[in-house]
Formats: C-alpha cells, sequence, structure tokens
C-alpha cells in the first residue's frame, strides 16, 4: 500500500483541522520523539498512519502490541523519546512489559496512547483501560477533544521525563475520529542521552525488582501530590449549586451540554485521582455525581475516600453518557423520580456488516458452510463475519490468536460426542504473526489433530489495509522482506506434507483439499492466498452478469454471500412432487462485480456469465 498523504503542513501554518488520531501524531512528532510503534486496531490505527508522513521519526508497524511496547522501551532507554498506540484489547497482549516497566521506570520520556472503544463500534468488549493505569501505578491523561489530545500528549511527555514513568494518554472512539481545529506549533529536536547500564535497574531478576518497588509507591506520592496542582485538572464553579459533577473526556462535553451551569471538575490528569480537588467541589453543591465511561473507576475511588457520591447507580454502565442519556438520569435524582421502566427500540432496517465483493474469504466460507460434521474456530479480523449470513460458518470467536489454541484445547477435550468431528482453525495472515505462530507450535508439539486455514490476503484488512511481513512493505510503503508461510509453518513443526496451498477463488479444489486434509489425524494447513480486493495488489477482472433466459431462480450463488448479487424477486413454485420451493431471481451489479468468479461455481444452470469487452471502472462524479 502507499504511504498516506503527508499531514505536516507549511511551515506558517499554525491552525489544523485535525482528528484526534491526528492531533496526537502531531504533537509526538513535535515533541522530538524519535521512536514511535502500534499494531493497527480500530480506534487507534490512523495515529501511527499519520505520524509514519512526517520525518525524522522511525515509525513502525509491530507484530503486536507487546513488541511495539518494547520496542518503546528499549528506546527510552537509549535515551530518546519514545512512542507506542494501540487500542483498548491490545493493551492486554502489551500488559506484560507494561507491569515491569513501572518498576524499571523510563529514561527518555514515554508515552503510551491506548484508544477504547466506548459502545463497542468495533470490538470483542468494552474494557475501560483506566484499570490499568491504577494496576500498573502510571498516571494518565484524559483529553476531550483534538486540541487537548495535542497538548496533552506534549505535557505528557513532558512528566514522564521529569518523573522518569511512561505516561498514559486515554483515547476514547469519539476523540479518535471527530475533526476540530487545533492550535499546532513545529518540531522540537531531542536528541538521546545515551544508554546508562545499570542492572540493578534494567535486569528485572527479583532481588534487583524488591528493591524497585518502594520507589514505586514513593513515585504514587509525588505524582498525586502534581495531579491535585496539575492545570490539566480544572474546576469549573457554576451557578447551579443543586449538582456537581465529576468527569472526563468526552463526558466532559456531554455534562457541559447537558448542565451548562453546574459546577464541575474536569479530569484532564485522571490518574493519581485529584481527591482534595474532589472534596472542594462535593463542599460546595448538594450532590455529587461521578460521570465516566465506562466503568465506576473514579467513582470507586471517591467513595473509599469518604466522599457521598452518585455515579453507576442511576447512570448506565456501557456505552456512550449521551445528553440524552445523563440529562433524564439527573432530573430523576434530583426530583426524586424513579427509573422508568426500559423501552424498546424503535426497529430499524437491519444493515449487517458483510465482506466485500470478491473478498477471496467468501470462498472459504462458502465451502465450510457446504461442509458437515466439523467445529470451526473463527478469530479477530474480517473473516469473523464468516460467522453471519449466509455462512453461518463459524463457532468460536474470543480473540486475536485464539483460534488454533481454541481449536487445539477442543480436540484434547472432546468426548464421545464429538469423537468423529473434524476441527478446523481459522486464522488471517496478520492475525497469525500478531499471537497466532504460538499456538500452531503449541499443536504441533503436543500432536494435536486440528486442520488450520490460514487466510493470507497480505494485509490488515479490517483496520484499512495497513502494510504487513505479508506483503513485502513497511508502514510507508517502502520495500522490506515478505514471510514465507510455508517455511514458517514447517518451522513450527507441521510436516512438508501436510501444507497445503489453494487459490480460495477455486472452490472445487478447496472443497477436496479441506475434504483431504480433515481426514489425517494431525496437524495440516491451508495455506489460501488472493490479495484483499481493497489493496493495490488486487487486479479486477471483467464484470459478470445473469442471463435472465437461464436462470432457474436456484439462490445457489446468493449462498455465495457477494454484496454484488441482488435478488430480484422471489417466487414459490410446487414441485411434481407436491413440495414448495422458493425461488429467488438475481442480478449482479456491474460497478460493485470484480469478476471473482465465485458466483459463477455453485450456479446449476450455468446462466452466469462474463460481459463481453473490457471491464469498464465508474468513477464518482466530483461534488
Amino acid at each position: 500500500m502507499a504511504a498516506v498523504a503527508a499531514l505536516a503542513p507549511a511551515p506558517n501554518l499554525s491552525r489544523l483541522l485535525l482528528s484526534g488520531n491526528e492531533a496526537v501524531a502531531r504533537a509526538v512528532w513535535e515533541s522530538g520523539c524519535k521512536v514511535a510503534a502500534a499494531y493497527p486496531g480500530t480506534p487507534s490505527t490512523e495515529i501511527l498512519e499519520a505520524l509514519c508522513t512526517y520525518p525524522d521519526i522511525y515509525t513502525e508497524w509491530s507484530v503486536n502490541e507487546k513488541v511495539s511496547m518494547e520496542v518503546a522501551l528499549g528506546a527510552s532507554m537509549m535515551g530518546a523519546r519514545s512512542f507506542c498506540a494501540m487500542k483498548h484489547v491490545g493493551l492486554n497482549v502489551a500488559a506484560d512489559p507494561l507491569m515491569t516497566l513501572t518498576l524499571t521506570g523510563t529514561v527518555g520520556g514515554m508515552v503510551i496512547a491506548v484508544a477504547d472503544d466506548v459502545g463497542m463500534a468495533s470490538s470483542q468488549n468494552e474494557q475501560d483501560s483506566r484499570f490499568y493505569a491504577r494496576f500498573a501505578h502510571l498516571p494518565m491523561f484524559e483529553p476531550a477533544d483534538s486540541q487537548e489530545a495535542y497538548d496533552m500528549v506534549h505535557a505528557a511527555f513532558e512528566l514522564s521525563e521529569q518523573h522518569q514513568v511512561p505516561v498514559f494518554v486515554r483515547m476514547t472512539a469519539r476523540i479518535c475520529h471527530v475533526k476540530c481545529v487545533t492550535q499546532v506549533g513545529e518540531r522540537v529536536a531531542h536528541e538521546p542521552a545515551g544508554f546508562v547500564k545499570n542492572a540493578e535497574r534494567w535486569v528485572m531478576v527479583p532481588a534487583h525488582a524488591k528493591r524497585r518497588i518502594p520507589l514505586m509507591f514513593e513515585r504514587d506520592a509525588v505524582l498525586r501530590e502534581v495531579s491535585e496542582h496539575s492545570p490539566l485538572n480544572v474546576l469549573e464553579p457554576g451557578k447551579d449549586r443543586r449538582v456537581g459533577f465529576v468527569t472526563s473526556g468526552p463526558a466532559y462535553m456531554h455534562v457541559r451540554e447537558a448542565f451548562p451551569d453546574a459546577p464541575v471538575l474536569k479530569l484532564g490528569m485522571s490518574n493519581p485521582l485529584p481527591l482534595n480537588m474532589i472534596k472542594a467541589l462535593a463542599a460546595m453543591v448538594d450532590t455529587l455525581v461521578v460521570v465516566e465511561e465506562v466503568e465506576p473507576v473514579v467513582e470507586t475511588e471517591i467513595r473509599a475516600a469518604g466522599i457521598a457520591v452518585h455515579g453507576k447507580d442511576i447512570l448506565p454502565k456501557i456505552g456512550e453518557l449521551a445528553p440524552e442519556v445523563l440529562t433524564p438520569a439527573i432530573n430523576r435524582l434530583l426530583n426524586n423520580e424513579p427509573a422508568p421502566p426500559p423501552v424498546a427500540a424503535p426497529a430499524v432496517f437491519p444493515r449487517p456488516p458483510t465482506l466485500c465483493a470478491s473478498c477471496p474469504h467468501m470462498g472459504i466460507y462458502y465451502t465450510l458452510s457446504q461442509l458437515k460434521n466439523i467445529i470451526v474456530a473463527g478469530d479477530i479480523g474480517c473473516y469473523t463475519l464468516g460467522a453471519g449470513h449466509p455462512w453461518n460458518a463459524l463457532d468460536t470467536t474470543i480473540c486475536m490468536g485464539a483460534a488454533v489454541t481454541v481449536a487445539h484445547g477442543m480436540d484434547k477435550g472432546r468426548g464421545a460426542v464429538d469423537k468423529n468431528k473434524k476441527i478446523l482453525a481459522v486464522m488471517g495472515d496478520s492475525t497469525f504473526m500478531h499471537m497466532g505462530m504460538q499456538g500452531l507450535l503449541d499443536a504441533t508439539y503436543n500432536n494435536s489433530n486440528i486442520t488450520f486455514l490460514l487466510l493470507d490476503n497480505g494485509t490488515v484488512g479490517m483496520t484499512g489495509g495497513q502494510n504487513t511481513p505479508a506483503n513485502g512493505l513497511d508502514i510507508r510503503g517502502n520495500p522490506a522482506p515478505r514471510i514465507d508461510f510455508r517455511k514458517l509453518v514447517e518451522a513450527l513443526g507441521v510436516k512438508p506434507e501436510r501444507v497445503r496451498e489453494v487459490d480460495p477463488y477455486e472452490m472445487p479444489k478447496l472443497f477436496k483439499v479441506i475434504r483431504e486434509e480433515t481426514k489425517i489425524e494431525e496437524v495440516s494447513v491451508i495455506l489460501a492466498y488472493r490479495p484483499c480486493v481493497l489493496t493495490d495488489e488486487f487486479k479486477a477482472a471483467r464484470a459478470y452478469h445473469v442471463d435472465d433466459d437461464k436462470c432457474t431462480g436456484c439462490g445457489n450463488c446468493i449462498d455465495v454471500g457477494c454484496p454484488a448479487i441482488h435478488v430480484t424477486h422471489r417466487e414459490k413454485v410446487v414441485k411434481p412432487s407436491g413440495k414448495e420451493v422458493d425461488l429467488a431471481f438475481v442480478r449482479i451489479d456491474p460497478i460493485a462485480c470484480t469478476g471473482c468468479g465465485m458466483c459463477l461455481q455453485p450456479c446449476a444452470p450455468d446462466a452466469i456469465m462474463q460481459v463481453a469487452g473490457p471491464r469498464v471502472v465508474a468513477m464518482l462524479r466530483p461534488v
């Protein structure tokens, strides 16, 4: 993939329209950061995509979040300013180094941006990363818009270097993607001081770690005092003293919109918590309410300090706390009204997510849907959509890299009921490199009886087509070594004869290979390669169309799941046997179709054929 256009403005430009992600990237660059690493994950992806367009900074797509944090830590040890970014579930992957680097501390300023997906727009859970800041005894900043994201990254680097501690900047999906005018500056170079050998600090054997823990607690006390006097924590007195709010991040914007005259303590530095400021707010209002997304993190700490407060007893424990949620809850509290019974959401026309036209994953899932007596363990990525209509081909999805290990556990845990079932694992190429290789090694080492389908589309498709070791390009689109998956899986213990390569567009051959490999009672790997249709490597062919005179309405092509196929009308017919059959007659959108030919293969009456002449790509009219 080609690198995105540079965001760096002309030297005299000082105001830019930036998303929160772009603002973070700009501030990281301006702060003189030397090394930045991340693994793509919505809603954090665009931070590194923007940052890689700036000069004088090393950026990389790491193979996972643990690696990105360790890369940033290594740079910090050299005295360089460093940065890593991830989404909330990625922080789980990076938790191992995190819980040790809180003891070692840092040298060069190190900032960790973590993006929480409040409302779960594209994630398997809604965890609250503020717990990690408390768990790891690390300061956390919480911006409410792009300008604050920019300002807080600058402040985070300064705080990090002053106290030799990594600093979290907690983003949420709303801040990451909403744009606002942001006042920016220019880059200030920061020269690394160099590595200073100190085994008692950097070699975390138990004897050394024990001596670092008291230093961490001493740092806690210092940082709490910093928080009490930080300009990032602002007490806004307000006029209406009936209720006061403690809040942070986008929730602050919701509070201000819903209750513009109320006293508010806006937490920009939310850990350590400035309890004295909270006590001051509590003393000036009749009722204190914590508005936080999503867990009662601050509320619990305030209650533990003996301060009367409301929070999740009146507010939802999931999702964004928008004014339409906040206002009625606070009004009920002030007027002593009981909460109303839940109201059913109005029915809306369903628009489920689906795979792109010509996506190679469709051939995989159509084939799997035709197989019987199998269990399919899935994973995280575009291919997770195989769990939906019309394929219904996945039985599990847990977290990145879990497909092979879950399948292995199923094999070892099967009883008489499942004795003859075939167990398959499905995983994409970037997920395999992220956290799946260890699972395959475990399966081969422990003599598992599973079949592993490795879906190689040459990109991180789910997050927008970022480059990976699978396509031979780095983050800037420059040539890089390209991984050989056959050699890799053989190195992980798979026998050479048990590695098969298939084209997912050739579904009859795919069906045959899957049938053959699932009969083998050992680990086998099927490598299915076709480039993602959204990458430059994909080349479209001539579109297909349906011959209405030949179409019998069998509907086999619909089962492939291609969004370019549309049902024009349905009919019910009664066969001579008396059985009623539903027929579905279709057309193929010539603009959406890219000529993969998958729909052609299950078409019983051969009613699908290619459009004559060269492919014509329609262009949208300029606005």
